[in-house]
């Protein structure tokens, strides 16, 4: 068995668990969403495994009209009370347990990102990196590297596809679960 087939096992495993434990949490927030944006689900399109769309699910934390664009250009007032809330905390992530369980992501992999970020794309391709599946976490949103520069992410992002053994995939989950990761900054 190789380690991907073994990080796919763990995947399967801790998103199913994940979902079973936290369905509480997950119901919560989908009502306090209602509330907030009306639609608390966000759908979206994005780059996974070998170029391929997948649909990735979160929660919603800006107003349904924004823009579909990096998050690194999206203006942090556009990001509800409560929606800063769920960045803050992550639990804007919870929905990518489903991603995760069914395969289009792992909970260890580089961040997805848009069809129309061609420069994090190019670098990506250049460096080997979208032959693994897209992830929620990784070594990028430790060392809080985003999208904003694509090259340092596509070189990161790489590091982390050549180096990952079983302790550092549970290494980066660990980390990011404490506070460590963030994903991408918002236009200040």
């Amino acid at each position: 068995m190789n380690n991907y087939t073994l990080y796919r096992m763990f995947d399967i495993l801790l998103s199913a668990v994940g979902l079973i434990l936290g369905w509480p949490i997950l119901l919560l927030v989908y009502c306090i969403g209602l509330t907030d944006t009306g639609k608390p689900i966000f759908i979206q399109k994005r780059i996974g495994k070998n170029g391929q769309l997948f649909t990735l699910i979160k929660f919603r934390t800006m107003p349904i009209q924004t823009k579909s664009i990096a998050t690194h250009l999206v203006d942090a007032s556009s990001v509800s009370k409560i929606g800063s809330f769920l960045r803050r905390t992550k639990l804007d992530e919870l929905p990518q347990l489903i991603n995760v369980f069914l395969g289009s992501m792992s909970f260890v992999g580089p961040r997805p990102c848009l069809d129309n970020q061609q420069d994090v794309i190019e670098e990506r391709v250049k460096l080997g990196v979208l032959k693994v599946a897209p992830g929620i976490t990784g070594l990028s949103q430790i060392r809080h590297i985003d999208m904003s520069t694509p090259k340092l992410l596509a070189e990161t992002d790489a590091e982390m596809i050549n180096t990952l053994t079983v302790r550092k995939y549970f290494q980066y989950i660990i980390a990011t679960v404490s506070g460590a990761g963030r994903g991408d900054r918002l236009k200040d």
